[in-house]
């Protein structure tokens, strides 16, 4: 194994999420940051890749020239992968083009600004054989990743019923009309798709049934909201949902949820027993059974799988959270992606990958289309 070459594109000067991406990169000393294409002027993308110390010959203008000038270096020189963390619209054209120039890609979630990309970018993977990461960072959580094996394993028996919320306030008022930068971004379907809020929190909540419980949500019927003055997407919804093995389920979305911060939480009940984990208090993994007290599980603690042993860092009674949860998506890409690297064989890779990109985009189009018919069954194709 070896550390990994990293090139971005977006996460240039004041980016949250760019600033995520390269914090939890960097996390477990397997990857480093070699060059970028930060911003769509070339000046601010190069001002921003010398404030991160790169070489000038390595920050570049465009994500075109980056990849093009990367192909030509020498093999042991060049990046290995490049990091998408560009408002949505701007994720399917670099994707496509490093894919096509022989680069693995990291993806910030929704995959695509449609559903037609998301199926194109499928195809390109498979085609290529070229590894694709999608970062929804919640499943790396390890209590996430407790619940997962505890559903697997049938600890709580059949899955019956899902409960899921995921609510913040931060659109509560209308920021975007101050200039705010990621609100005016995230309400203009021209960048941000045809899902607000349910394009932006909504997948993480329908990432997090389908990957604790391994169950696909069959079909379901979606009630959205605009509250928000002159807004034309979405900013909070209310999802029936339907899953392949017969079981229901509930999910709340919101961003206009006065008061909120991060509130994602999900309940799993099952025939002999419940699960209950909340981001904002992510090292709790509360149980629930028929015939024996409620359990609470922790980080590193006793009684864990090992897939939930192998993601924490630190001690019992440490806490770890949003960025160590971010970080195990590319430890986990990186593990894979070294292994490719050396013909060696690797099991299933425990990380989001273009199928969970284009389920994600299933679910959005589903849910705009459930909620257009006055909230009909919809499913997902």
């Amino acid at each position: 194994m070896r550390k990994l070459r990293m090139g971005m594109i977006g996460g240039g000067i004041d980016s949250f999420i760019g600033d995520v991406h390269r914090k939890a990169a960097s996390l477990d000393g397997m990857i480093d940051l070699v060059c970028g294409a930060f911003s769509s002027t070339a000046e601010r993308s190069k001002k921003s890749g010398k404030s991160l110390f790169l070489p000038d010959d390595r920050c570049y203008g465009t994500f075109e020239e980056m990849i093009m000038a990367e192909k030509k270096l020498p093999v042991n020189e060049r990046m290995d992968f490049v990091a998408i963390v560009t408002p949505n619209h701007l994720h399917f054209t670099p994707a496509k083009m490093a894919l096509e120039n022989g680069f693995h890609v990291v993806c910030d979630k929704p995959m695509t600004l449609t559903l037609d990309e998301a199926v194109e970018l499928e195809q390109i993977v498979k085609s290529t054989g070229l590894l694709f990461a999608l970062t929804h960072n919640y499943p790396g959580s390890p209590m996430v990743k407790q619940a997962r094996a505890m559903v697997e394993n049938g600890d709580l028996g059949k899955v019956r019923k899902i409960q899921v919320q995921y609510l913040q306030g931060w659109l509560a008022t209308s920021v975007e009309k101050t200039g705010q930068k990621q609100a005016s971004w995230r309400v203009d379907p021209s960048k941000s798709g045809i899902g607000g809020a349910l394009g932006d929190i909504g997948t993480h909540a329908e990432n997090l049934v389908e990957y604790i419980t391994g169950l696909q949500i069959e079909e379901l019927a979606a009630d959205l909201g605009k509250f928000g003055d002159d807004r034309v997407l979405d900013d909070d919804g209310n999802i029936l949902l339907r899953m392949e093995n017969g079981a229901k389920g509930t999910m709340s979305f919101s961003q206009i949820a006065v008061g909120e911060e991060n509130n994602l939480a999900i309940r799993v009940y099952g025939e002999k027993g419940s699960l209950e984990w909340s981001q904002e208090n992510p090292n709790l993994l509360i149980t629930r059974w028929l015939d024996k007290p409620k359990t609470v599980y922790t980080p590193n603690g006793n009684n864990l799988y090992s897939e939930s042993l192998t993601a924490s860092r630190i001690p019992a009674g440490h806490p770890e959270g949003y960025l160590e949860a971010f970080a195990n998506v590319y430890k986990n890409f990186a593990i894979h992606l070294n292994a490719k690297l050396s013909d060696r064989e690797i099991k299933t890779p425990d990380y989001p990958t273009v199928a969970d990109g284009v389920r994600g985009m299933k679910f959005i189009y589903a849910s705009v289309e459930s909620d257009k018919k006055n909230s009909a069954w919809i499913k997902l194709n």
